[in-house]
């Protein structure tokens, strides 16, 4: 079996990620707005505690969809890699890297750690093709295919 080539990806748009993440706070606020009128003839407590929830969902969303930086993947034929992009060719974890959805210009990648402890849920990097259109495909072929090298443990003759 051969291996994946190595491959070194920066991720530094998150355009479509934000777009998106916006789009659905708004859609939520909007759904529980409707719902809210007949919720507080039933169950005012009711209709409390899913305020306090979207809101506290809402806020957590945008943050993150905020805060994103930079961060270099990289596949060296045997694990994956993430760092800060200021430590590229050299990021500090490695770990496991899944698909968890892909829109064909848009996938959401999931990071976990070797070390990662229970408490530890990873890392999601949402990567987009806009920006990424010379590595776009390689990315998409490494993710899919990558796969350690497991060599024999005995000769096969």
């Amino acid at each position: 079996m051969h291996a994946s080539p190595s491959f070194q990806i920066n991720v530094r748009r998150f355009g479509t990620w934000r777009v998106a993440s916006v789009i659905l706070v708004t859609a939520a606020v909007a759904v529980v707005g409707a719902w809210l009128p007949r919720a507080l003839e039933m169950s005012s407590v009711c209709a409390w505690i899913t305020i306090l929830l979207l809101t506290l969902l809402s806020t957590a969303v945008l943050v993150h969809a905020g805060r994103l930086q930079p961060m270099s993947l990289r596949w060296d034929t045997q694990r994956w890699h993430l760092g800060p992009m200021a430590t590229s060719g050299f990021e500090p974890h490695t770990g496991r890297l899944a698909v968890s959805m892909d829109l064909g210009v848009w996938m959401l990648l999931h990071f976990t750690r070797d070390d990662a402890g229970r408490l530890h849920l990873g890392t999601w990097l949402p990567v987009q093709r806009r920006g990424h259109e010379a590595a776009w495909h390689a990315l998409r072929c490494t993710v899919y295919c990558a796969r350690p090298v497991s060599l024999p443990a005995v000769a096969p003759f």
